[in-house]
């Protein structure tokens, strides 16, 4: 039970006492990374851009063997067909393969704008109602800040400049991402062992806020 999410009166709310910790966490290492990697060299900074991005694709890859203790189950949702951990897995592969390194710094962009929105705004987790110390809260938080920082030192250090003619590598990205995530629907949307499963990964089937 030591995963299992934790029952208290002492709830994590979005922009609760906890979930401002939690941001201000967050806030601090941005600033100690940035002021201590200002003078440094190209290989140093480099060497902090792998470090995250590995210490996040860690992350994700453990959860899975972690959700069975904590939720009883693997999670299908957490599947790589949303855009904050697809950009994980992408991000990943653009540090290791020349073929994706071509899109490093789309992968890092939109990597770091969803998954410090959903840092920001973390209803999924709020949605559970349990201690912000719950193995849920924590894992979600940590890979969310971890994505955030590697995008963040991505787009400060990397030799890409926000120029209209790169624009359609992003668009790249975003249609392929879009046809993934339509996929991942159609493929895990149905019924199993008498219960219906309903994703909306990407946010491409329906409006999420109704």
């Amino acid at each position: 039970n030591l995963l299992s999410d934790k029952k208290s009166e002492t709830v994590f709310t979005c922009f609760g006492i906890w979930h401002i910790c939690y941001m201000l966490m967050l806030f601090a290492l941005i600033t100690i990374l940035i002021y201590h990697l200002k003078n440094k060299s190209e290989t140093t900074r480099q060497k902090a851009i792998l470090l995250f991005i590995h210490c996040a694709f860690a992350v994700y890859i453990a959860d899975f063997f972690f959700m069975p203790f904590a939720y009883g189950k693997i999670d299908i949702e957490k599947l790589p067909f949303h855009i904050c951990t697809a950009m994980c897995v992408m991000s990943f592969l653009s540090c290791h393969h020349s073929f994706f390194k071509k899109y490093k710094f789309q992968f890092a962009l939109l990597g770091f704008l969803s998954n410090l929105v959903y840092f920001i705004y973390p209803a999924g987790v709020m949605w559970y109602e349990i201690h912000p110390l719950s193995y849920r809260v924590i894992q979600t938080l940590l890979f969310h800040g971890l994505m955030t920082v590697y995008g963040l030192l991505v787009l400060i250090y990397e030799r890409e400049n926000f120029e209209w003619k790169n624009c359609r590598k992003d668009l790249i990205v975003l249609i392929l991402m879009t046809f993934w995530a339509l996929i991942g629907n159609t493929l895990y949307t149905g019924t199993a062992h008498g219960q219906t499963l309903y994703f909306n990964w990407f946010f491409v089937l329906r409006d999420p806020f109704g």
